[in-house]
Order: C-alpha cells, then structure tokens, then sequence
C-alpha cells in the first residue's frame, strides 16, 4: 500500500462545552472516534485504528475555528488545548480566551448547539485498503502524525482527500484486473486441447 504524504482534515467527533468551578470556559469533546466508519463518499469508507495514534506527538498541537492556521483556539505548547487518548478515541479540551470575541462567540455557538462538529488535521503515515467482494472500499487508517484539531460547522472532507482515495482505488483495481488476467492466462496454458473424434 503507498502511503500518502499530504496533509488530510476529517470531521469525525462530536463537541460539549463546559464550565469548570474556576470559572473558565471550555470547549471539549472527541476530535477522533476509534473504529467508527465515516463515508468519505458512495462506496468509499474510512475508519481510524486505535493503534493510529500510538507513539503521536502531542507536544505542539494546534486547536483551530474550521482548520483556519489564522483563528488560533488553543494549543498544548501553551497549555490552552490539552489532549489525551483513551479506548474511545483523541479527547480534547480547548481553554476558550475571553479576551478574544471570535472564541467567545465560538463558545456560544457551542453552548446554544449551534456548532457540534470537530474534526482533525493530519498525515496519513501507514494505512491498509480493504477491497469488498460488493465493490465497496474501506481504508483503516493505522498511523498518523497530528497536527491539528478543528471546530467545524460544516464537517466535510476536503477534495484533495477524496482525489487521493479514488486514485488509490483505481490502482487497486487495475493490479486486481492484471492478476485476474494473470491468473486465467495460467489456467489457459495448463490446458490441453482435446479433439473429440466422431464415429459416424
């Protein structure tokens, strides 16, 4: 399987808000959901493994308003984001700035439920296709490195993630093709004409 080196956002979590005793404010939830598929589009799923996550640096991660570099929520290098990995999946929680009226309204947005969506920024560093007998495909994706997690409104895949599975898919299918013709052609050459003579 060639893994892919570019850099891919999925919107796979579900956000809550709270607010601690010490008064802060906090946006919180599952930025990554262990073994839950997600539809990439028709016939194309993809899941992330929980050994994906295994050894990744967390030390310098961003938390972002829908995967802006330029709208900063929090970060675990400032101690603003603070992430952890549990049987479940990738948990966050975002210490919102009140000084800063675009997290502010982020976090109304959240609270009235507006906003439920987070997603995550990464690249793909080991991942495993499976091809379905019924022509569907299903990516596991089994290492990453992170480098971002997202507050979204509109979860969605970017392009660039789709164009990449369908030529995935494409090469897959072709190299299915080559060892059917491969293997038929075999079966061809190890058969023996046979003349059948008739009697009459």
């Amino acid at each position: 399987m060639n893994n892919r080196k570019s850099l891919q956002a999925r919107d796979i979590g579900q956000l809550d808000n709270n607010q601690e005793a010490t008064d802060k404010k906090i946006i919180s939830g599952y930025f990554i959901v262990f073994d839950t598929e997600t539809e990439l589009y028709p016939g194309v799923r993809e899941e992330v493994s929980p050994d994906a996550l295994v050894g990744v640096d967390l030390s310098d991660v961003k938390a972002l308003i829908d995967h802006d570099t330029a709208k900063v929520l929090g970060r675990t290098k400032a101690n603003t984001l603070s992430l952890s990995v549990d049987s479940k999946g990738l948990y966050g929680e975002i210490i919102v700035n009140e000084s800063d009226q675009e997290a502010m309204n982020l976090y109304s947005r959240v609270q009235r439920g507006d906003v439920d969506q987070c997603s995550f920024g990464f690249e793909i560093l080991n991942e495993e296709m499976i091809q379905n007998s019924d022509g569907t495909v299903k990516f596991i994706i089994k290492s990453i490195n992170l480098y971002e997690v997202s507050v979204v409104t509109f979860p969605a895949y970017q392009e660039t993630a789709v164009e990449a599975r369908s030529k995935q898919i494409e090469d897959a299918q072709k190299r299915t093709l080559q060892a059917r013709k491969d293997e038929l052609k075999e079966k061809l050459n190890g058969i023996k004409t046979t003349y059948f003579v008739s009697s009459n």
